[in-house]
C-alpha cells in the first residue's frame, strides 16, 4: 500500500485503496506523504482518529526520522476557545447557573497555560458544557483580523502552524467545508495544498452532501438576535428602535417557523408554491425584517468591528431562504427536519459527484482514497461512480487476520422476514440465546433507535449481564464502560457501527438485527433513488444494496481488531441467504466461518472459555 501510496504523489494521480483492518493503512499512507516533499492534508473520518494520527502514529514515525517532521492538525472552530469572548465574560454577565461559572473558571485557569487552545485538552470540563458554547472561536461573531486578541487567537496560531507545516491534518467536516467556502473565512480555512488523503473514505459522500448544501433554521434566528441584542449593549449602540428591529424580526421568524408544523421527523418538502401561495405575506415578513437588521446595523455611527460579523449573518440567511424557498434548482433535494423544538429547512445536494470532481479532483492532481469498506463484491464501481472519481487507479490489500479461524458468522434461519411484525418477539429471543452462550461481552447493533430501545427494555429485564443503551450518556462514556464492565451488553445504532475499538475478549460477539438499508422514505434516499430510476438504472442494484453491504461489513468490522480476537457474529436478517442479492453481501464481507446452526454456536463459544 506504501508503494502504491508514493507511486500516487510521484505520478499526480488519483489513487482508491481498500485496506482491512490490521494492515498498518495509516502508516502506509503517512510515510510517503511525509516524503513527498508535497503539502499532503490528510482528512480522517472523526476527530478521534485525527488525534491518534497526531498523537500516537506521528510521534512514532518520529522516532525513525533525523530531521523534525513538519506536521500539525486542524480542526473546526468550535473546538477552540475565543480569548476574547472569555475576557469579555469576566466583564459582562453572560454566564447563567452554579454549573456555567464553575466550567467558566476550569477554562479560565486552562487559558493561562494552553498553547492550543483546543478543548480536547481538558478533561474535566462536560461534554455538554453551556459555558464552552459561549466562549468558543465560532466564526459568527469572529471579527477576524480586527479582533485585539488576533495575534495571540488560537485560530491563527493554528493556521499559522499549517502554513508552516508539510502535512495538515484535518477532518472530512472540515476539509468540506473549505471546499465549500474556501474564499469565504478570512483566506480560507487551509493553506493551499497539493495532495490529499481521505481516510474513511465511504464517510465522504455523507459530509460533502452537508456542507454543499445549506440549512435554515429557528435557531440561526434566535441565536442572531441574542447576539445582536447583546453586541448592542456591550458596544454601547443600543437604542429603541434597535430594539423595535429586534422583536418585529423575532415575531416574524416565531410565526414563520410554526407554520411547517409539529412532530419530529426528517419530510421531503416540494410544496413551495402552494405555502408561499398561503403564506407569501409571512415569508415576505421574515425576508423584510432580515432587511430592516442589516440596514439599522450599517446605520450604526462608528459602529464597532463586532457588528461586521452580525450583518454577514443576516444577509446569509436572507439568501439562504431565497434559495430554499423557490426550490428551483433540480440537482438540490429539498426538505424538512423538526427535532425538538428545532426547525430546520434543508437543501441537500442530490448527487455529490460532480461537485466532488469539480472542487477537489479536477483542483487537486492527486488525492487518495482509503478505507477498510470500499468494495462491493470485490469491486471499486460504486464508491467510484458516487464520488465521482472515475479514472483512479485501485488496490485492494487484504487483512492479515485469519477471519475464517478467528469469526464464525450466524444466520438463524427460523426468524420471520424483519419487516413482519412478529419479528421483534422473535429477535428478542434469538438475541438472549446468544448472550447466554457468549456470556454477554456484546454489541447489539441496530438500524433504528425504536427497535433497539424495544429489544434493549425486552432483554435488560431477563438476562444478569449489564446492559448499557446509547443515548443515555456521551458515546465516549458508554465506551469505556463497556471496556471496563464485565460481560457488558451494549445496545447501539448507527453512531457505533464504525469509528470504535474494542480488542481482547471483552468484545466477542457482535449482533446486528438487520440488512442496514437505507430507509427509503427518507428524503435525501427517495432522491437519489428517483434520479438513478429516471436516469434508466436500477437504484436497487446500483445504490440501496451497495450502500448496505459496506455498512454491514463496517458493523461486522467491529469484533476482529486484532490477530488475537476470536468471536460470534450473528445477523438475525435472513434474507441474506433467502434472497438473490444476498450473495452480494456475502461476496463483500470477509471469509468468515459461516453456520446456520445454533448449535455451532455454542461448540464456538465453548472453545473461547
Amino acid at each position: 500500500m506504501a508503494e502504491a501510496v508514493e507511486s500516487a504523489l510521484e505520478d499526480r494521480r488519483h489513487l482508491i485503496v481498500e485496506a482491512g483492518t490490521g494492515t498498518g493503512k495509516t502508516l502506509a499512507y503517512l510515510v510517503p506523504a511525509i516524503l513527498s516533499g508535497r503539502r499532503v492534508v490528510v482528512s480522517t473520518g472523526t476527530k478521534n482518529l485525527q488525534e491518534q494520527l497526531y498523537y500516537k502514529d506521528v510521534p512514532f514515525l518520529q522516532q525513525h526520522f533525523e530531521q523534525p517532521l513538519s506536521v500539525c492538525y486542524m480542526k473546526g472552530r468550535s473546538n477552540f476557545l475565543c480569548r476574547q469572548k472569555l475576557y469579555d465574560a469576566e466583564k459582562t454577565p453572560m454566564l447563567e447557573g452554579l454549573q456555567e461559572v464553575a466550567d467558566f473558571q476550569i477554562i479560565r485557569d486552562w487559558e493561562q497555560t494552553t498553547e492550543t487552545g483546543d478543548r480536547a485538552e481538558i478533561k474535566k470540563l462536560p461534554e455538554s458544557s453551556s459555558a464552552w458554547a459561549k466562549l468558543d472561536a465560532r466564526r459568527e461573531l469572529c471579527t477576524g483580523q480586527k479582533c485585539a486578541q488576533y495575534q495571540r487567537c488560537f485560530i491563527t496560531q493554528m493556521h499559522q502552524r499549517a502554513h508552516e507545516s508539510d502535512v495538515i491534518i484535518v477532518n472530512h467536516h472540515l476539509l468540506c467545508a473549505d471546499l465549500a467556502m474556501k474564499e469565504d473565512d478570512f483566506g480560507g480555512i487551509l493553506p493551499d495544498y497539493t495532495a490529499v488523503i481521505l481516510d474513511e473514505a465511504h464517510e465522504v459522500e455523507a459530509v460533502a452532501g452537508e456542507y454543499f448544501g445549506l440549512s435554515v433554521s429557528n435557531y440561526q434566528f434566535t441565536d442572531l438576535l441574542r447576539d445582536m441584542s447583546a453586541t448592542a449593549r456591550r458596544k454601547n449602540f443600543g437604542s429603541e428602535e434597535l430594539d423595535r428591529v429586534i422583536i418585529q424580526l423575532q415575531d416574524a421568524a416565531a410565526y414563520f417557523f410554526s407554520l411547517f408544523g409539529e412532530g419530529d421527523g426528517r419530510t421531503g418538502f416540494r410544496e413551495q408554491s402552494a405555502f408561499l401561495a398561503e403564506h407569501q405575506d409571512k415569508y415576505a415578513d421574515l425576508l423584510h425584517g432580515l432587511e430592516l437588521a442589516w440596514t439599522h446595523l450599517e446605520l450604526v455611527k462608528d459602529a464597532p468591528e463586532e457588528v461586521l460579523p452580525l450583518l454577514r449573518r443576516a444577509r446569509e440567511l436572507h439568501r439562504a431562504l431565497e434559495f430554499w424557498m423557490p426550490a428551483a434548482d433540480p440537482t438540490f433535494v429539498y426538505w424538512l427536519e423538526r427535532r425538538n423544538r428545532g426547525v430546520y429547512l434543508q437543501a441537500t445536494p442530490i448527487d455529490v459527484a460532480p461537485l466532488l470532481s469539480s472542487k477537489l479532483f479536477e483542483r487537486i492532481d492527486t488525492v487518495i482514497l482509503t478505507s477498510a469498506t470500499l468494495t462491493v463484491a470485490g469491486d471499486f464501481d460504486f464508491v467510484k461512480t458516487r464520488l465521482g472519481v472515475p479514472g483512479a487507479r485501485t488496490e485492494a490489500v487484504a487483512s492479515q487476520f485469519q477471519y475464517g479461524e478467528q469469526a464464525l458468522l450466524y444466520v438463524p434461519q427460523h426468524l420471520p422476514d424483519p419487516r413482519n411484525a412478529a419479528f421483534t418477539a422473535s429477535a428478542s429471543e434469538e438475541v438472549l440465546r446468544l448472550l447466554r452462550a457468549t456470556r454477554g461481552r456484546a454489541f447489539v447493533l441496530f438500524t433504528s433507535y425504536q427497535q433497539m430501545r424495544l429489544l434493549h427494555d425486552r432483554i435488560s429485564a431477563a438476562i444478569e449481564y449489564p446492559c448499557l443503551l446509547q443515548g443515555t450518556g456521551p458515546r465516549h462514556a458508554l465506551l469505556e464502560e463497556f471496556r471496563s464492565t464485565p460481560n457488558a451488553v451494549l445496545f447501539a445504532t448507527s453512531a457505533f457501527w464504525q469509528g470504535v475499538d474494542v480488542p481482547g475478549d471483552q468484545l466477542s460477539c457482535v449482533i446486528i438485527d438487520k440488512l442496514p438499508f437505507t430507509v427509503p422514505s427518507d428524503p435525501v434516499v427517495e432522491a437519489r433513488i428517483r434520479q438513478i430510476r429516471e436516469s434508466g438504472g436500477e437504484p436497487f442494484r446500483e445504490y440501496q444494496i451497495p450502500q448496505a453491504a459496506i455498512a454491514l461489513k463496517q458493523g461486522f468490522g467491529r469484533l476482529i481488531r486484532s490477530r488475537t480476537d476470536r468471536g460470534v457474529l450473528a445477523l438475525l436478517d435472513n434474507r441474506i441467504t433467502r434472497q438473490r442479492y444476498g450473495q452480494i453481501f456475502f461476496d463483500s464481507l470477509p471469509d468468515y466461518a459461516f453456520t446456520l446452526d445454533f448449535n455451532d454456536v455454542k461448540r464456538w463459544c465453548e472453545s473461547l472459555t
